[in-house]
C-alpha cells in the first residue's frame, strides 16, 4: 500500500458546493440529485463551512404528506444555511497525503475532509468512501 500518495490522488476535485447566500433548500435539492451527503459551504472560493446529510435530518420539521416545492418553502422560510451548517470544520491541505486523511477520517467524528489550498480555498474533498475504494483497488 501506498499511504504516502498524495491526496489528490484520490479526492473529488469538482466538488459540489453552496454560496453563502443560496438558500437552504438547494442544499437539500443538491444532496437529493447528486446523491452525496456533504456540501461544502464557500464564500467565492473560500471554505466557510459544511452542511451534511446529518445536520439536514437534524431539522425540526413537521412535513408530513408535504411535496418536494412544500418543504422546499418551510426550509427556507425556518432556516438559513449559517443555522444549519458547521462552521467550524476540520480539513486537509492538498499537499497532505492519503495516510494524513485515513488519521484523521479514523477518529470517526465525521465522514468527509474539504481539501483547501494555501488561501482556505476548496479545492477538492476526501470522503470515507473515497478511501474504501482506495484500499480496495490496493487488494
Amino acid at each position: 500500500m501506498r499511504k504516502n500518495d498524495p491526496i489528490t490522488k484520490i479526492m473529488s476535485a469538482n466538488v459540489e458546493s453552496i454560496q453563502t447566500g443560496q438558500s437552504l433548500s438547494e442544499v437539500r435539492r443538491l444532496m437529493c440529485d447528486s446523491a452525496i451527503h456533504h456540501v461544502p459551504i464557500v464564500d467565492g472560493k473560500k471554505l466557510v463551512g459544511l452542511v451534511s446529510f446529518t445536520d439536514m435530518m437534524t431539522l425540526n420539521l413537521v412535513i408530513s404528506g408535504a411535496t418536494e416545492h412544500t418543504i422546499d418553502a418551510i426550509i427556507d422560510q425556518q432556516f438559513s444555511i449559517s443555522d444549519v451548517m458547521s462552521g467550524d470544520i476540520t480539513t486537509i491541505d492538498h499537499k497532505d497525503n492519503i495516510r494524513s486523511a485515513a488519521e484523521i477520517l479514523a477518529e470517526g467524528k465525521f465522514h468527509s475532509l474539504p481539501v483547501t489550498d494555501d488561501d482556505y480555498n476548496l479545492v477538492g474533498i476526501i470522503t470515507s468512501t473515497d478511501l474504501i475504494r482506495y484500499l480496495s483497488d490496493q487488494y
